[in-house]
């Protein structure tokens, strides 16, 4: 049974991209107290709200000794998608989750008294292409350059997990769908111009998950005792490119566009054309389910209907 009242400090990194400010605002309105762990600018004198701590990937937390944590969420991490992978871009991407969550988990391990919970971010890329097969948190990662980050991401925590008794949850998150950012922000303006079209083939299936309900299972996992491991939040019901088109076409008003082709995406996107939007990952909440967690919002369809007619 889940068990809130031990758990009242929450710390979290990522704290101002689409899940953590969401996460952030519900965990305020749950009445948990929220330290927002957030990265020294040019721009930062000695001021520094009292719900912030400093905090720099590779140092780690400044004066984390001078608050009690109950529980962090690691949600940081370079953007996979804004610019043009390359070596360079390539291992930024890889440093920026690896290393900041080694720096991390070192310094929770060290601790006097270590957080009673760990939820650090991973990713459905683990699983690579699996065309139709449908994939689970038993299923091996794939030797891709993100499922390898992905694994390496989740290693990243082991000083956590061999040297206290700090439970240590990975989110594996899907594609999160809001129209305030993210994937679905992007290609919304598309769709209403009449540019909506398939990626490829329209066969590959895309693993999503509302905002909401990836919010509301990041909460879960802090709340209940038995969550740890690997769990993969997405919706029940993964869809293909072409269901998705279809169904944003529709919630839209729109007809569906001409395709484009695979080629086409490859020509502008490079290798990141296949790792993000032609590869097929069917992946189900296995774990979620089992538990007993419920999804408010299981289906595309409706899911879309429901948000693009919200304020």
């Amino acid at each position: 049974m889940p068990d809130s009242d031990s758990i009242q400090t929450v710390a979290v990194t990522g704290a101002s991209g689409l899940v953590g400010s969401a996460l952030c605002r519900q965990l305020a309105n749950e009445r948990f107290e929220v330290i927002r762990l957030v990265r020294p600018s040019s721009t930062e004198t000695q001021s520094v709200p009292t719900d912030c701590l400093l905090w720099d990937p590779d140092s780690g937390i400044q004066k984390l000794d001078s608050r009690q944590v109950d529980a962090v969420v690691h949600l940081a991490g370079r953007s996979i998608g804004e610019q043009r992978w390359n070596a360079l871009e390539k291992g930024r991407i890889a440093q920026s989750r690896i290393v900041s969550t080694q720096v991390l988990a070192d310094q929770l391990a060290s601790l006097p008294k270590p957080p009673q919970v760990m939820v650090s971010a991973s990713a459905v890329g683990l699983y690579g292409d699996c065309a139709d097969a449908v994939v689970d948190e038993s299923s091996p990662p794939a030797e891709t350059f993100l499922a390898d980050v992905a694994s390496k991401w989740e290693a990243a925590c082991d000083p956590l997990v061999s040297s206290t008794t700090t439970r240590v949850v990975h989110p594996r998150l899907g594609i999160v769908l809001s129209k305030s950012g993210g994937a679905l922000a992007k290609v919304l303006p598309l769709f209403r111009r009449f540019l909506g079209g398939r990626l490829g083939s329209g066969r590959q299936y895309w693993s999503w998950i509302s905002l909401e309900d990836c919010v509301r299972a990041i909460i879960w996992m802090l709340r209940s005792s038995q969550a740890e491991g690997p769990y993969n939040v997405v919706s029940p019901n993964p869809v293909t490119n072409a269901d998705f088109t279809r169904d944003l076409a529709k919630a839209v008003g729109r007809p569906v566009s001409l395709p484009v082709p695979e080629f086409a995406l490859r020509l502008a996107m490079g290798e990141m054309a296949d790792a993000l939007l032609l590869t097929s990952c069917r992946a189900v909440p296995s774990r979620l389910l089992a538990d007993g967690f419920t999804f408010n919002d299981p289906q595309l369809y409706e899911f879309f209907e429901s948000e693009l007619t919200s304020a």
